[in-house]
């Protein structure tokens, strides 16, 4: 059974991307203004061109989760985490992410997405968020942390967490076979 989660964005996402976008067409006219057919406010342009599209295309869209795997979805990116490599998931609270800065990524601009440096135990981890709010925390086997924004984050949690009532039901048949 398939179960997909859709990032939204909430105000205060939206608003520091409009922010981001102005600041950067202030900067782009003024330097045309300034620099009228020299190369540094066409190289500017360019640079800042790229970068937002290469923003634009690691956006964050969707989180799926299906029995084998849980992927998290971006517009052009696609990250794949097996669900028997889970270790852990829980729900991380907003204060928690104050020790959490970009690294390569974005802060604000249409989501948090990228890589992140947690100050805190100084390990890199990997953000997938439109928000600051309803995060969730994915751990798998190789101690690699994954956080990710969900509006229905209980629910996601559910879903995610390691089973532990078919272990113990495993265990036995798996002493039967070794019997015999």
């Amino acid at each position: 059974m398939k179960r997909v989660f859709k990032y939204r964005f909430n105000r205060k996402t939206l608003l520091l991307s409009v922010l981001y976008l102005v600041v950067l067409a202030l900067a782009g006219a003024g330097l045309h203004r300034l620099y009228i057919g020299g190369y540094l406010s066409a190289w500017f342009l360019t640079l800042v061109g790229a970068l937002v599209a290469l923003m634009a295309l690691s956006i964050p869209r969707k989180i799926v989760v299906k029995p084998a795997t849980v992927e998290i979805l971006c517009l052009l990116d696609m990250t794949e985490i097996p669900r028997i490599e889970i270790a852990s998931v829980q729900r991380v609270e907003p204060r928690q992410m104050r020790w959490v800065i970009p690294l390569l990524g974005s802060y604000g601009f249409f989501g948090y997405y990228g890589y992140y440096l947690d100050l805190k135990s100084f390990e890199r981890v990997i953000v997938y968020a439109s928000e600051w709010r309803n995060l969730v925390e994915i751990v798998d086997i190789y101690e690699q942390r994954y956080y990710v924004s969900c509006t229905e984050a209980d629910e996601l949690i559910a879903l995610l967490r390691p089973e532990t009532a078919a272990s113990p039901e495993t265990e036995p048949s798996a002493q039967a076979t070794d019997n015999t």
